[in-house]
C-alpha cells in the first residue's frame, strides 16, 4: 500500500476511534524539538502507538512520524537517497512519491527505538525546501530511554 495513503488511513482510523484529541502544544510521546525551531507537535495516541505531526506557525506540516511496534513502511535499498543522523543514530532517507503531486519531494525513514517500537518518519517538500525540511526532521531528539543503541 502506498505509505501516503496508509498515513491518511491511519489519521481516519485515529479520528474515527475517538482517540486522544490533537493538541498542537501537547508533546505527548513525541520526540523533543530544539528550542527556537518554531515547530509544535500535533499528537494523537492509540494503544501502544503514537502519531505526531510537526507543524509550522502557519499550520502546514513540516514532517510527521508514527511510532508503533510495526510499520507498513519497508525501506528499499534502491530508493535510498540522502544519508543522515537523527539523535546520534546514522540513517538513510528513502525516496517516495505522491501520485497527485509528482513535483513534490517525499522522503521516509525508520528509526529503531529502545522499547522495541519503530518510528516511521516522513516528510514532503518542494524541491527547493527539501534540505531545510530534512534538517528540521533530523533535529528531533528521542528521550534516551526510547532510542535503541543498535
Amino acid at each position: 500500500m502506498n505509505t501516503t495513503a496508509w498515513r491518511g488511513s491511519a489519521l481516519l482510523v485515529l479520528a474515527g476511534l475517538g482517540m486522544a484529541s490533537a493538541h498542537a502544544q501537547d508533546q505527548g510521546n513525541c520526540p523533543q524539538m530544539p528550542e527556537g525551531s518554531g515547530l509544535t507537535w500535533e499528537y494523537r495516541s492509540s494503544g501502544d502507538s503514537d502519531f505526531c505531526r510537526a507543524l509550522r506557525a502557519d499550520g502546514s506540516e513540516a514532517f510527521g512520524l508514527y511510532i508503533a511496534r510495526k510499520s507498513p513502511f519497508e525501506p528499499k535499498r534502491g530508493n535510498r537517497a540522502e544519508a543522515g543522523v537523527i539523535d546520534g543514530q546514522q540513517m538513510y532517507w528513502y525516496k517516495g512519491e505522491l501520485a497527485t503531486r509528482p513535483n513534490l519531494e517525499v522522503r521516509e525513514t525508520l528509526m529503531e527505538l529502545a522499547d522495541g517500537r519503530v518510528a516511521h518518519i516522513w516528510l514532503q517538500a518542494e524541491p527547493q525546501q527539501l534540505g531545510a525540511t530534512i534538517s528540521e526532521a533530523q533535529s528531533i531528539r528521542f528521550p534516551s530511554t526510547r532510542l535503541s543503541s543498535k
